[in-house]
């Protein structure tokens, strides 16, 4: 478990698969991260991040302190394989709408990468983004990260002609 000052981030639990589902269905959510997910596809995506977990990796829950609502899932992964990031640590994040803005992505993310300085080895932490989704490319930025323009890749997950495809990296190197 990892704590900051508003949010406890944790293991997924299964009482915690409404508010998961939910946002993997939420078109605003996934609008530049992919594809909306049916409930079996969204369990399909928290078994593949515990199957990370005897790394001490895999995304958790974001968990308010003050109501125990869950308002998103982010954290550390290995880097998808067929990209630049291939087996690299990977940090990601997600949020449920009403509490974008609001700090809670960069809040949990710089605990996420607090967490993996001090548990892992890893000379860099990385993250990708669509090319278009300037709004996680702006919390890289406010999270340290820079851009690496050796890193521009088209996504194997996404097809010729969407426009997620084109993608992008930044990286962070160990403090």
């Amino acid at each position: 478990m990892i704590e900051t000052e508003r949010l406890v981030l944790r293991l997924p639990t299964p009482s915690d698969r409404v508010a998961l589902h939910a946002m993997w269905a939420n078109p605003r959510v996934m609008a530049d991260l992919g594809a909306l997910k049916t409930p079996e596809e969204s369990d399909a995506t928290i078994a593949r991040h515990d199957g990370y977990r005897h790394e001490g990796l895999g995304f958790r829950v974001v968990e308010q302190r003050s109501d125990r609502a869950v308002i998103g899932f982010c954290g550390l992964k290995r880097g998808a394989n067929d990209t630049p990031i291939e087996g690299e640590i990977e940090a990601g994040w997600m949020l449920a709408t009403p509490y974008w803005r609001l700090g809670y992505a960069r809040e949990a993310m710089l605990a996420s990468l607090a967490w993996g300085w001090a548990n892992t080895a890893a000379a860099r932490i990385v993250a990708i983004a669509a090319a278009r989704n300037v709004k996680s490319q702006g919390l890289m930025t406010r999270l340290g990260m820079t851009r690496l323009p050796e890193g521009d890749f088209e996504h194997p997950a996404f097809a010729e002609g969407d426009p997620l495809r084109a993608s992008v990296t930044y990286a962070i190197a160990r403090p």
